[in-house]
């Protein structure tokens, strides 16, 4: 009884001298910790300063998303014997000059998918057919009339790569008047612009005088980089020649520049939906054609360059 007395002693004194110990770990790591919080703002104060000075800013950073399957004699499907894959794959990069009295901004996106579903004695679906396929590539040049205005000129091309590449394609340019009311955001109002749009053959795709509104917001929130541009083409001549794209682009990073990625388009254009609709009916026009939203999606790992 006395030696269980004594180790139940033990064992109190045990917990209380751990109780304690921990008490005074937690008291010697609060200062350590406001220390570390002081040094990150200003870590980030500095960032911001040099991210305020002239010069270039260059960055990139895409997603990859995939997935294969395959079955053999899986006699529960019509087809059991079977493989399917999806590949998709994206990259935002940029490239800024920002001086005291101009600036110049570069950036291209480009977004690729390939699907295939290859099912044994059916020819014919052998090989990867394209499932996204996106392409832009933007110039802005501005003249600062102060920190936030600047007379600009903007050259923007779209098209598709794998598929009918620069049929259509899409080149804006014009000139007015550009706001940056931050570094992270960039909004272009063009009154004075020409979509130019090229197609071969007789189609319904024409080019026209318009009015160019973009913007931009391209930003890092710690680990979460983020990238969205809307686009805007609105034709003097009338609304059916007009278009709008609207992308957004996010990659976390959760180890070394790897991480996860999502990015999300938004489409309306009433000139491809009509060069559509006329593929099953000869009789379509832009009266009666149905303009609908085109979107595409992808998530995968990305990578932030």
């Amino acid at each position: 009884m006395k030696k269980l007395s004594i180790l139940f002693l033990l064992v109190c004194f045990s917990l209380t001298v751990n109780a304690q110990t921990a008490e005074e770990l937690k008291k010697e790591q609060a200062p350590k910790k406001a220390q570390i919080a002081k040094l990150d703002g200003e870590v980030k104060a500095l960032q911001a300063k040099i991210d305020a000075l002239p010069g270039w800013r260059k960055g990139a950073f895409g997603t990859v998303g995939g997935s294969l399957s395959g079955f053999n004699n899986w006699y529960s499907r019509t087809a059991p014997t079977a493989s399917a894959g999806n590949i998709g794959v994206t990259v935002n990069g940029f490239a800024n000059l920002i001086e005291d009295d101009f600036f110049w901004r570069n950036s291209a996106a480009v977004n690729l998918g390939w699907v295939k579903l290859d099912e044994k004695g059916v020819s014919g679906d052998e090989g990867f057919d394209a499932a996204t396929d996106v392409f832009t590539i933007s110039s802005l040049y501005g003249k600062r009339l102060n920190k936030k205005w600047a007379l600009s000129a903007l050259a923007e091309y779209r098209t598709t790569i794998i598929d009918n590449f620069n049929d259509p394609g899409y080149l804006d340019f014009g000139v007015g008047m550009t706001w940056t009311p931050t570094s992270n955001l960039v909004v272009v109002m063009h009154p004075g612009n020409y979509n130019f749009v090229f197609s071969s053959g007789e189609t319904v795709f024409e080019s026209s005088l318009g009015a160019k509104i973009v913007a931009d917001y391209t930003k890092k929130y710690g680990k979460l980089s983020v990238k969205s541009n809307l686009s805007i083409f609105q034709s003097y001549k009338t609304a059916d020649l007009s278009n709008w794209t609207w992308t957004n682009s996010f990659g976390y990073t959760i180890w070394k520049g790897i991480g996860l990625g999502l990015e999300v388009g938004l489409r309306q254009n009433k000139q491809e939906a009509l060069n559509n609709a006329l593929i099953d009916n000869s009789a379509a026009t832009f009266g009666n054609v149905d303009n609908k939203l085109q979107s595409y999606y992808l998530i995968g790992m990305s990578y932030a360059f």
